[in-house]
């Protein structure tokens, strides 16, 4: 069987049947060149109607299902930031945010928080922050505005059971729903979704956590010279997608029999690649050319070890939820420069599988995911050339691949062609 490649581009696709997307918009000739010489299609990647997380997409696009497994975003963030985690613990996926009087007025806190700032008041929270209950916990910042904190029950028994304490998010079943984004919303209340004491209590202990969270932080020296500066400050902490168990689910190798390695930068990938037993090569974040040059070059190397290698493009998701039209096209146009130009012109690539796709759309009109399908490109192996002449969502919608109607269904392919 030939080694299959999966490369994802974080959020990269947009609306369907918008006149022009940035995807569209964009200069990407290596891409279309492998355009070119493979199939396209498109793909809802967890199912019709359902406007994902990261990491439910992902998930699916591994071949699992997250409709009927729970991944809980926080347990997978705590594994991916390395975080000590139990069954038992209760771990949500954090963020630093700003409120201003009743109002939440930016879930990612100007999306210019610096490493050090969110270490210096992740470091205020833990030393400062003590709940009624006396449950210790671990709150930990990990990428810009992100963070993850876990809780743990010294005897008591947890509940997950329980509302996101974020407004973009809803959760429904086994996963959380991305809602339109909003200028600003009001403060989030956590509430338990059923009558369980244990999920009254949980839900209680997140809202004060979050509220106290906020008179340490309001004040902070950090967020006081975040306002001299001009930005504003990082003085809420949002939570979601609770978990207090890893599911029990066979591990990669053990479902697909290929030996694989999960390439990414971000805690979410990152932890899913941990949990399904993957080789995880864990990069700095990047956006730049060489950034973006250097991952496909890892790609690369790796193929001679390893039969499947996944990796997680994220610079285009961004910008996708910040409506900014032509920076989300430039990040395109970065990666077509550096990844696809390395990787279109390799002598290895008629020896390998490729499929490039997203996991998840982010229109620039939402500020947010939605349910729209993503495009998808198969190269090499048994696939054929279909006269695809770009890497967009109107070519994929004429591609001689279809529609496939859950994202769970394309390793499986990818291996027919492969072998």
């Amino acid at each position: 069987m030939l080694p299959i490649i999966m490369v994802v581009l974080d959020g990269a696709s947009g609306r369907v049947g918008t006149a022009k997307s940035p995807l569209e918009d964009a200069s990407t000739p290596n891409l279309d060149a492998l355009a070119g010489r493979g199939s396209m299609g498109r793909m809802y990647t967890v199912g019709e109607g359902i406007a994902p997380e990261s990491d439910a997409g992902v998930f699916s696009l591994l071949g699992y299902d997250p409709l009927e497994t729970h991944l809980s975003r926080g347990v997978v963030e705590a594994l991916g930031a390395s975080v000590e985690f139990h069954n038992g613990d209760l771990a949500l996926r954090a963020g630093f945010a700003t409120v201003k009087g009743d109002k939440l007025v930016d879930r990612r806190a100007g999306r210019n928080l610096s490493t050090p700032e969110a270490q210096e008041l992740g470091a205020a929270l833990n030393k400062e922050l003590h709940l009624k209950s006396g449950v210790r916990f671990v709150f930990k910042p990990t990428v810009g505005h992100r963070a993850v904190v876990v809780f743990r029950p010294d005897g008591r028994r947890f509940s997950s059971n329980i509302s996101n304490f974020d407004p973009a998010y809803v959760r429904k079943g086994n996963i959380s729903l991305a809602q339109p984004g909003m200028k600003e919303y009001d403060i989030p209340r956590c509430e338990p979704l059923d009558g369980s004491d244990e999920a009254v209590v949980i839900a209680a202990l997140v809202n004060e956590f979050g509220f106290k969270a906020r008179a340490i932080l309001d004040d902070h020296p950090v967020n006081e010279a975040r306002r001299r500066k001009g930005m504003v400050p990082a003085n809420f902490v949002l939570m979601r997608d609770a978990g207090t168990s890893k599911p029990h689910i066979d591990d990669f190798h053990a479902k697909w029999r290929l030996d694989p390695l999960m390439i990414a930068d971000l805690p979410a990938e990152l932890g899913i690649g941990r949990l399904l037993g993957m080789d995880v090569r864990e990069l700095e974040p990047g956006t730049r050319q060489d950034e973006y040059r250097k991952r496909a070059e890892l790609v690369l190397d790796s193929v001679g070890k390893y039969g499947f290698v996944y990796v997680h493009l994220k610079g285009p998701d961004e910008p996708g939820h910040d409506g900014l039209f032509h920076l989300k096209k430039e990040r395109i146009e970065e990666i077509d420069k550096g990844f696809f130009a390395v990787l279109a012109k390799s002598p290895l690539l008629k020896d390998l599988v490729v499929a490039i796709t997203c996991d998840h759309s982010t229109p620039v009109e939402d500020k947010g995911h939605s349910d729209d399908p993503v495009p998808v490109l198969v190269l090499g192996g048994k696939s054929r050339p279909d006269g695809s002449a770009r890497f967009t969502e109107k070519n994929a919608a004429k591609g001689s691949l279809g529609t496939l109607r859950r994202g769970m269904m394309l390793l499986e392919r990818l291996k027919q062609v492969a072998s």
